[in-house]
């Protein structure tokens, strides 16, 4: 049998009973389309931890502000579902926005902790309201044993992590890590949306965490290594948000390389592109 399309939440209940009766581990990997192969990484991880793989392909509204345009996002659907059969799933989940919010729906997600570290948050005030929103009733809809969260988007995943723990959702959230082009970019939908020389450039981002990274081993202390890399990156022709060194779990500023576990993070324009990374230390 070929890859099913679910439509609606019925028919993704359905095929899920129907799986859990053959005693499968189901595993969900939540997307807004637009696969690349950071996308099918997480379809690869999903595969080595379930016997069934969800993907979810739904561009969600809620997510994006005023200013972003939420029309041109890139979609290519017949596209991605060849992709995500190619690569071994089992069954996309692709509902009209009126399916996941019905008329009248009022309710969402309260977030504090990851959600207001003055990050993204800071840029995209409501960004993450949206997004645990979408992925808490994604996990309800769905019910999978695992979900899959790439981690070029880590306080995302941060903020996932904390929303499941306290609303005592039962799914695994597993960080897979970033996929990268052969020069260090990380692979995002949004990259497409590069000029010629803004691609050329944009490897100067991750270019200058592994060099703040490496500064804070060697005992530079950590405000001036992040200093030196967000001047590195406005020398450079980038408008930077932020260049932070944070607590990998719970992204409260750090001060000092002993207070590890360390987490670089990165926000910044290149154009009119806005580009995100991180790396661990």
């Amino acid at each position: 049998m070929g890859i099913e399309i679910a439509r609606d939440v019925a028919a993704l209940r359905r095929t899920v009973a129907r799986w859990r009766a053959e005693g499968a581990r189901i595993a969900l990997v939540p997307t807004m389309g637009a696969l690349h192969e950071g996308h099918l990484s997480l379809v690869q991880e999903a595969g080595a931890r379930a016997d069934r793989i969800i993907m979810s392909i739904f561009v969600n509204p809620t997510q994006f502000a005023p200013t972003e345009d939420f029309a041109a996002y890139p979609r290519s659907f017949d596209k991605d579902v060849a992709a995500f059969a190619a690569a071994g799933g089992d069954l996309v989940f692709a509902p009209e926005v009126a399916e996941v919010y019905p008329p009248g729906f009022v309710t969402k997600v309260s977030l504090g902790g990851p959600a207001t570290a003055g990050l993204e948050d800071k840029f995209r005030p409501d960004h993450f309201a949206g997004v645990a929103t979408i992925v808490a009733k994604l996990l309800i809809m769905a019910a999978p044993d695992v979900a899959i969260f790439g981690e070029k988007d880590y306080q995302q995943l941060a903020v996932i992590r904390r929303m499941a723990r306290d609303l005592n959702l039962e799914a695994e959230i597993v960080g897979a890590p970033t996929i990268r082009a052969a020069d260090g970019l990380a692979l995002s939908s949004r990259n497409v949306y590069l000029g010629l020389n803004e691609r050329g450039a944009a490897p100067l981002l991750h270019a200058a965490l592994e060099r703040c990274r490496a500064a804070i081993l060697r005992g530079v202390p950590v405000a001036s290594a992040v200093d030196s890399a967000r001047d590195a990156l406005t020398e450079a022709g980038f408008a930077v948000d932020y260049v932070a060194a944070r607590h990998a779990e719970t992204l409260a500023p750090v001060a000092a390389r002993g207070e590890s576990p360390i987490r670089l993070l990165v926000a910044a324009r290149i154009g009119t592109t806005r580009l995100i990374d991180n790396i661990g230390v």
